[in-house]
């Protein structure tokens, strides 16, 4: 590598301390929530194969509504961290307005959706072979788990409301103190619900529902109070209730930017299930095995994950100030960064993938499938850290439609068909049908590192 390449990718000491200052508060909170997961997801494969079938795909539902809020507050988001490298405090709660009618409209729709035809949707993930499993079963503990779950809603939509102005504000360490806080009340109420400790019932599934919901109320209070008592740092939170108003053309401006990420977040991750759904005609087995390597892959994900908010968040505050060419700069160093430590981390992966699975009470060829979903998702890490660092670039600059076609488009257009094509017209092993989905995404990862390195998210979008 040359001096004047390394000088374009690699930062000084400065750098990395700006940018691990914003992303390992981050990194803590998704890792110690998705390692709570892990948790929660061995506590209940103690118990049986169909009732982690039934949590999963549960779990992989409610993933589209988590996605529709994520995505629906993100448009707002773009501006309330350019309105935040402005200074504009006015503009913020404009912005913390808007998040609070779309995350209220989308978690009604939600609800609405799941209770009229949950059972249905579960149901599509349970018509392949049950590999000696019982499949009535595990809709049952499906649909018992999903009805507790959807009394959470309210609390998660308020938590990301807040958290996610907090974090586009620069404020990092407080979610991530009321995650930790979360994960521990989920985690005690996990063992103490599911297996019926300390005088309390065995409620199983219900349990592990129920522990989620609680936990979920907790970090929404601990959040919602702290935000509302430190007014000298949150100085955008002062009158933010006087009025539910946004004016007209606020929410055009930031509907028009929002749309787009909204769509893009409800067919991707409508994408995703569709996906799974393709690996589940291979059967029970693959759900289960699937939803193992799922659990462990989350909580090494939270690396890229977590630069990719980097990028969000930096790279938007430094547009806001129209640094642009600082942008640039900065954006090229932390998508290298993400690759590189993805690298190290998928290494780590590989070498407990044959081990992670032995921890679960379910059959050998669950656990055989489980440890190949292990490998290929390890493979393949490095290629995910620069797609999703790619697409939180484009978004910072207000490129939504452009993210909508780079993502949940290619999804639907590319992944998607050739999944279904190979799981129901050949005889193709599940785990190669995974792998070519992952390499049709080489047309995804060439199409953004020409539009990064073009420059066409470099632009400022609320200056006056």
């Amino acid at each position: 590598m040359s001096i004047r390449t390394g000088k374009k990718f690699i930062g000084d000491k400065a750098f990395y301390r700006m940018v691990l200052a914003v992303a390992v508060p981050i990194m803590i909170q998704n890792g110690i929530t998705n390692f709570v997961g892990l948790l929660d997801n061995i506590m209940v494969g103690q118990i049986g194969t169909e009732q982690m079938s039934g949590v999963a795909i549960v779990n992989q539902l409610m993933m589209v509504y988590y996605l529709c809020v994520f995505g629906g507050l993100a448009g707002a988001g773009i501006f309330t961290a350019q309105y935040f490298g402005q200074k504009d405090e006015e503009g913020i709660r404009q912005t913390f307005r808007y998040k609070f009618w779309m995350a209220l409209l989308l978690t009604l729709g939600a609800v609405l959706l799941l209770l009229g035809t949950g059972e249905n949707l579960v149901q599509m993930y349970l018509n392949g072979s049950s590999d000696g499993g019982n499949l009535e079963a595990a809709l049952q503990y499906g649909t018992d788990y999903l009805y507790v779950m959807l009394l959470g809603l309210p609390a998660f939509m308020a938590v990301q409301i807040y958290v996610s102005t907090l974090r586009e504000c620069g404020e990092t360490v407080l979610p991530m103190k009321a995650g930790i806080a979360a994960v521990a009340v989920n985690l005690c109420l996990n063992y103490l619900l599911i297996y019926g400790k300390a005088g309390l019932p065995v409620l199983g599934v219900v349990g592990a529902a129920i522990a989620t919901v609680v936990s979920r109320y907790v970090e929404a209070a601990i959040v919602i109070l702290w935000t509302h008592r430190h007014k000298e740092r949150n100085p955008y939170i002062t009158g933010v209730y006087s009025t539910f108003k946004v004016p007209l053309h606020l929410t055009g401006k930031f509907f028009m930017k929002g749309a787009p990420l909204l769509i893009n977040e409800t067919l991707w991750s409508a994408g995703m299930a569709m996906l799974v759904q393709c690996y589940s005609v291979r059967g029970l087995s693959v759900i289960a095995g699937l939803n193992i390597a799922n659990t462990i892959n989350n909580v090494f994900n939270v690396i890229f994950i977590a630069m990719g908010d980097a990028v969000a968040i930096i790279i938007g505050q430094l547009l806001g100030a129209g640094k642009m060419e600082e942008a640039r700069d900065t954006d090229n160093k932390i998508i290298a960064f993400s690759v590189v430590c993805c690298m190290g981390v998928a290494l780590l992966m590989a070498c407990i993938a044959p081990l992670f699975p032995q921890i679960y009470k379910t059959g050998d060829e669950v656990k055989a499938v489980a440890v190949q979903f292990i490998l290929a998702q390890a493979v393949f890490m490095p290629q995910a850290a620069f797609m999703h660092a790619a697409y939180f670039t484009l978004r910072s600059g207000g490129k939504t439609i452009v993210t909508f076609l780079f993502d949940s488009v290619f999804v639907w257009c590319v992944s998607v068909p050739v999944a279904y094509a190979l799981s129901r017209l050949t005889a193709m092993p599940v785990i190669a049908i995974f792998a070519m989905v992952q390499i049709a995404d080489w047309i995804k990862c060439f199409i953004g590192f020409v539009l990064v390195k073009k420059g066409v998210w470099l632009q400022n979008i609320v200056a006056k």
